[in-house]
């Protein structure tokens, strides 16, 4: 195989899937990308979406690198990559893997987007456990340049390598998770905050919408410049974050334990009582939002970043 990966196996035609398949072919102009689902209206479906994800780059000579099929074998036989996006079962990636393993060229990577499902739970019944890694995005992966790259106890260290080298290729932000977990780390992080917001709003603290200015107009463009502990430890001045915590670790304290004791007071679980509330503020305020426009603004900021107009902490 070349030093970079040219063909590639998208292994599920959703919204994942398709968003992937959009962002080698943009970034990566010597691949070919191959399409495999069972889905009746695959061509139709991969023909009305996939262009609509491909900006800024020539869509014709995009799609000239594009194949679909409705065969797994006929899929992966020649990839250097295969790219699972299947269904959220275990089930399923259990079933699919060492199908992929047997058809694919012995050198090849295999990849997992799974939301949640580990890479050692998907492969126990694949002949090289070694060779499966997740590879995470942050969804729409075409736009955002956050991929988890959570390997397996078995996974092999140049499977790590190499995928890591991948993506950086690319002029992504690939970050080696360094143990599995529920979640990974994006989505525990982002849940986290969710609970809290649905909390607050199930108290009757604050409305959907206020809530949602709040984090627009203060943590939200902060942190696109500087995460938690670089803001909070710019915050703590000349004594970094251990000043920060001593000045004002009390109430950070506070806040922690009121979340804590709040959650369990009201409830706040999935399908418990609260969720019937914040769920109609939320469609009452925002009905059916038009993504198209939130990956538009989201593309501005990310290129603000990237070229300076918006700095970093030095």
């Amino acid at each position: 195989m070349a030093d970079k990966p040219t063909s590639i196996a998208i292994v599920g035609a959703g919204t994942i899937g398709l968003s992937f398949a959009a962002l080698h072919l943009a970034k990566s102009p010597d691949c070919h990308v191959t399409i495999f689902d069972v889905r009746s209206d695959l061509q139709d479906y991969v023909s009305a979406t996939v262009p609509g994800y491909l900006t800024d780059t020539d869509v014709a000579q995009c799609l000239a690198r594009l194949k679909i099929t409705t065969s797994l074998d006929e899929a992966v036989k020649h990839a250097d990559i295969v790219q699972e996006q299947g269904p959220e079962n275990l089930d399923f990636k259990q079933k699919i893997w060492p199908e992929i393993e047997a058809a694919a060229p012995k050198n090849a990577l295999f990849w997992s987007s799974t939301s949640g499902i580990p890479a050692s739970e998907q492969s126990q019944i694949m002949h090289d456990r070694s060779r499966l890694i997740v590879v995470h995005p942050y969804n729409p992966p075409h736009i955002m340049p956050l991929l988890e790259v959570v390997p397996s106890p078995s996974t092999s260290q140049r499977v790590i390598d190499r995928t890591l080298a991948y993506w950086q290729s690319l002029g992504r932000v690939p970050v080696l998770i360094r143990k599995e977990c529920t979640g990974f780390v994006a989505n525990r992080l982002a849940f986290a905050l969710f609970r809290e917001a649905c909390s607050l709003v199930a108290q009757g603290i604050v409305s959907v919408e206020d809530l949602d200015s709040v984090v627009q107009s203060s943590m939200g463009p902060r942190w696109t410049v500087a995460g938690p502990f670089k803001s909070y430890h710019a915050g703590g001045g000349e004594g970094g974050l251990q000043s920060f915590m001593e000045k004002i670790g009390g109430t950070v304290q506070a806040c922690w334990t009121a979340s804590d004791d709040d959650v369990k007071k009201h409830d706040v679980r999935v399908n418990a009582a609260w969720q019937r509330e914040v769920c109609r503020q939320t469609q009452d305020a925002y009905g059916v939002v038009e993504v198209s426009e939130r990956d538009r603004k989201t593309r501005r900021v990310l290129e603000a970043v990237q070229d300076g107009t918006l700095s970093t902490y030095p």
